[in-house]
């Protein structure tokens, strides 16, 4: 899915993603990692995404990895569907963030 740059995007992450989650016929409640990419980028993007993902791991206790491709070397390798392997090969902390922001 893309999405336009635009200042509105954050009102609108949690809409997509709960249009996401219905789509796919799935329960949040169900799910109990999240991967989510820590930049480089915007820091207000990066915040903003990281704030739902926070809110996700204190409401439904979902644990979440941190992640960023520069992590894994050539990032044209990389693969998402290989991201929770990698992460675990690398040794990525559990619940931890380190965010990397575009200066």
């Amino acid at each position: 899915m893309f999405l336009e740059n635009s200042k509105n995007n954050y009102e609108k992450l949690t809409i997509l993603i709960n249009e996401f989650l219905m789509k796919q016929n799935l329960d949040i409640t169900k799910i109990n990692k999240i991967y989510v990419n820590r930049g480089p980028g915007s820091f207000a993007g990066i915040r903003n995404s990281l704030s739902i993902v926070k809110a996700f791991h204190v409401v439904n206790k979902i644990d979440y990895y941190c992640f960023s491709f520069k992590d894994f070397g050539d990032k044209n390798d990389v693969k998402y569907e290989n991201i929770p392997e990698l992460c675990k090969k690398i040794k990525v902390k559990k619940n931890l963030i380190n965010p990397i922001y575009l200066s």
